[in-house]
């Protein structure tokens, strides 16, 4: 490295100050981890297990580093700034506290947490998307076997929409941000696959919007972009039974009481086939708990990016960190009341699709030996 310039006075000139900042960005980050006592730096540079304080392994945070953008010629390392974004996510400590875990200043902790999380949303469609053609088939086979019927073949994906507490604006804002389950929120809304894999997710929608009306906002439901022609999504009582004129299906389960035994079981092995979707919000509430269940001190604007980083972090999850299913919170947040009808004229309704699969899940199989001993005219 060349040698400073001769300085001029007390102070450090601009050309002496790049100088400063290339060699800090040169420092190994595990030197400051060593010098400032920082524990839980020190648990990532002697490779001890990052799940208890991080709530991933290491082979997932490893994952994030190699896809997350590293091009900086000073400041904080790359891991350093993941490893905070991913403490505070994971612990749901104020910018003041995760500074102090750190040895930070407060004011560097929200901008790395804004920064990494801006990064982060550069590459959600790389993480999270809709399957090609080929991959259909597969998703397809997954909801089938979860619903323990053929007819499930053609699911493309379950849908299901889910509230996130946050801190709302003031009035006038505050009031349209109360849900039915009178506490302030902001709507998930997820699509996944039997595997419970995110193929989509649009957030940010008020907590007093319903469901339905979260749908037709959604660009995937605008611009017709999934199910592809002949596919269906699966769908709770508080979407509605369409067809859209580009074949969007959407599939919600008979909300009737007094339906009759053909409706019945078409009911449970829909819901056998939908829950995936509740279990996927039970396992992204159960590893970032912080963030789901209790307020999001942030802003309201900021807020969705923080949700839609939490998802990304629940697709990169390596083969050994994946929850087990009695550590599964429930996710669920159906709608109650009666069952959604469309309303606006360009919607077409699939009851009738809805019903012909009724019919052929209750279809035998096979046609009874006895009806074979005679011929039929």
């Amino acid at each position: 490295m060349a040698a400073f310039p001769k300085r001029q006075g007390p102070f450090l000139n601009t050309q002496e100050r790049k100088y400063v900042l290339v060699f800090l960005g040169q420092r190994k980050a595990h030197q400051y981890a060593v010098v400032n006592n920082t524990p839980a730096l020190d648990y990532f540079f002697i490779y001890a297990d990052l799940k208890p304080a991080f709530r991933l392994s290491r082979t997932s945070i490893n994952h994030l580093i190699n896809l997350l953008p590293r091009k900086k010629d000073h400041g904080w390392s790359h891991e350093i700034e993941i490893l905070v974004t991913i403490y505070w996510l994971a612990c749901g400590a104020s910018y003041r506290v995760t500074a102090s875990i750190f040895s930070m200043p407060t004011s560097t902790v929200c901008t790395t947490v804004h920064n990494v999380v801006e990064e982060m949303m550069t590459i959600l469609h790389q993480i999270i998307h809709f399957p090609k053609e080929e991959e259909l088939e597969n998703i397809g086979a997954g909801f089938a076997g979860l619903g323990g019927h053929e007819v499930f073949r053609l699911a493309a994906g379950a849908i299901d929409g889910c509230h996130i507490r946050i801190l709302p604006p003031a009035e006038p804002q505050k009031k349209s941000y109360i849900n039915r389950k009178l506490f302030p929120s902001i709507v998930l809304q997820g699509i996944c696959d039997g595997k419970g894999n995110f193929l989509d997710v649009y957030i940010g929608n008020s907590g007093s919007v319903h469901d339905a009306m979260v749908l037709r906002r959604s660009p995937m439901f605008k611009q017709a972009l999934y199910p592809p022609a002949g596919f269906f999504l699966l769908g709770d009582g508080g979407y509605p039974c369409l067809q859209h004129p580009v074949f969007l299906w959407l599939r919600s389960f008979y909300f009737c009481f007094y339906s009759g035994r053909v409706e019945q079981r078409y009911n449970r092995h829909h819901a056998k086939a939908r829950t995936i979707i509740e279990r996927t919000f039970g396992m992204l509430k159960t590893r970032w708990r912080s963030i789901f269940l209790r307020a999001l001190e942030i802003r309201p604007l900021f807020a969705p990016k923080v949700v839609a980083a939490c998802c990304i972090l629940h697709i990169c999850v390596a083969a050994d960190d994946i929850l087990a299913e009695n550590d599964v919170e429930e996710g669920s947040e159906d709608d109650g009341g009666e069952e959604v009808i469309h309303t606006n004229a360009e919607e077409l309704s699939g009851s009738h699709f809805r019903a012909r699969l009724a019919a052929q899940l209750s279809a035998p199989a096979a046609q009874p030996a006895f009806l074979n001993e005679h011929d039929y005219i």
